[in-house]
């Protein structure tokens, strides 16, 4: 009942003190009625058709998207679910029938979404109440808001969107990543210093540049073994995990495509030359395998395969040897299209880290790097 009350007293304040004479906004005189049906006036021949036509598209993906997001805000909110096909149907038919008596471009706009949200509506249904009362008050009532003052419509607009600010959630982002908090606030301060379509913009923006940055800057770790099982891990999140002589495991977390393709060897170029200086210093061993652990790489593209290539010829010059280990299946058949598997050999791509490892160990025992002998034991893939 409070937006109601504020209504009926702030126009009677306006009323009985003339307030609209000492620099109170008022809504003013509104037409009684609705529309009269346009839709014979529609012409296919005018020569703003195609101006039309552009307008139209443009702003029609503007209004979706901010009704798509808006919906998904408060479904957020009350954790349930919208279809976005259900919400393209709905917003399309209610333009089509509202442009029959020239209506304004229609969507579900976060101020009134919210004003409906904490007037208590549930379902649907009070969206056909509320036409039913405009329709009400364009007919018959709209005389009696010449005296309502613009800055109690607005105080209705801004109490209803206050309440649906959660600060929990936002100090919850902060704790768990600056980065999604980051986009969150740019959202907000979009929408409220300028409009949603700015917000929106902001957030989806930054969101893009995340993923882009995600993409081209893949994670590469050393891994180590687990003590007392054959499992291998990264060695920052498991200090305890042991590394072995003559060989690093480094594990590619993520898809290799042209974006980081020069990025990534870079990184192992990088390892492999801080592995080696440090196997100097300690007089250990030379380095004489590297294991690329591809179980993350779920796709590759012929710039991964070309990066791959290039590693192996570089590998080769320093008399090093490049092991693959645990590549899926999208990744086998690229590479054995590619001949890749046909260059490095057959022998040196393994199931799983550990018979990679347990391979190029026993290859250290027994055998150069360079003339692989087969071990029993150690599946390998014969059939791509």
């Amino acid at each position: 009942m409070a937006p109601l009350v504020s209504v009926i007293f702030g126009s009677l304040f306006v009323y009985f003190l003339h307030a609209q004479f000492h620099g109170i906004q008022i809504i003013g005189e509104l037409k009684k009625g609705i529309n009269p049906p346009s839709i014979t006036h529609l012409v296919f021949t005018s020569p703003y058709v195609t101006l039309a036509l552009k307008t139209g598209i443009i702003t029609g993906v503007l209004a979706l998207a901010v009704r798509i997001a808006v919906g998904r805000s408060f479904a957020m909110y009350k954790n349930y679910n919208i279809d976005g096909n259900k919400e393209m149907i709905a917003f399309g038919m209610m333009n089509i029938f509202g442009s029959f008596s020239s209506c304004y471009l229609t969507t579900g706009p976060f101020s009134r979404s919210a004003v409906n949200y904490n007037a208590g509506c549930k379902t649907a249904v009070s969206n056909v109440v509320m036409a039913v009362a405009v329709a009400v008050t364009l007919l018959f009532l709209t005389p009696l808001f010449f005296y309502t003052p613009l800055v109690v419509l607005s105080s209705i607009i801004i109490a209803a969107m206050l309440g649906l600010v959660d600060y929990e959630a936002a100090m919850h982002l902060w704790k768990l990543d600056k980065f999604d908090f980051f986009v969150c606030l740019s959202a907000f301060l979009g929408v409220v210093f300028g409009t949603i379509e700015i917000g929106l913009i902001l957030s989806v923006g930054i969101s893009v540049l995340r993923l882009l940055l995600f993409v081209g800057r893949p994670k590469i770790y050393l891994m180590g073994k687990i003590q007392n099982t054959e499992i291998y891990r990264n060695i920052e999140q498991y200090p305890q995990a042991t590394t072995l002589s003559g060989l690093i495991i480094l594990h590619i977390d993520g898809p290799i495509y042209f974006a980081n393709s020069s990025y990534l060897r870079d990184r192992i170029g990088r390892w492999i030359d801080e592995e080696e200086e440090k196997l100097r210093k300690s007089e250990e061993n030379s380095l004489q395998y590297i294991i690329l652990d591809l179980s993350a790489v779920g796709n590759i593209d012929t710039s991964g395969i070309s990066m791959l290539e290039e590693v192996n010829k570089i590998l080769g010059r320093r008399d090093l040897k490049l092991v693959i280990a645990n590549p899926g299946a999208e990744l086998m058949k690229k590479l054995s299209k590619s001949k890749f598997i046909e260059t490095i050999g057959k022998d040196w791509i393994h199931l799983t880290v550990a018979e990679a490892v347990s391979a190029c160990d026993h290859m250290l025992q027994t055998a150069k790097p360079d003339s692989p002998e087969k071990i029993s034991g150690v599946p390998e893939f014969n059939n791509v």
